[in-house]
């Protein structure tokens, strides 16, 4: 995937922690850290909205949906 280079302000002592993280070798660049930083935050920020989304779902009206369905399913397979 191409990168693009882009400009940030950083907080200090934020950015003396990365550079702390670069030097024990736990990261090749500060580019990289940030990187890695902030697609974590998106993905949890993501696996956040399945789970508010998830919580909004009726268990007992979702079951009853899934049993019909497999009720009507059943009749169209072909017998094993």
């Amino acid at each position: 995937m191409a990168a693009a280079k882009v400009a940030i302000t950083i907080d200090q002592r934020l950015l003396e922690r990365i550079d702390e993280l670069v030097a024990h070798k736990r990261f090749p660049n500060r580019s990289r850290a940030i990187q890695d930083a902030v697609r974590e935050k998106l993905e949890r920020l993501e696996r956040g909205r399945l789970a508010r989304e998830c919580a909004k779902l009726n268990p007992k009206r979702e079951q009853r949906l899934a049993d019909e369905g497999l009720a009507g399913d059943l009749s169209e397979w072909p017998e094993f």
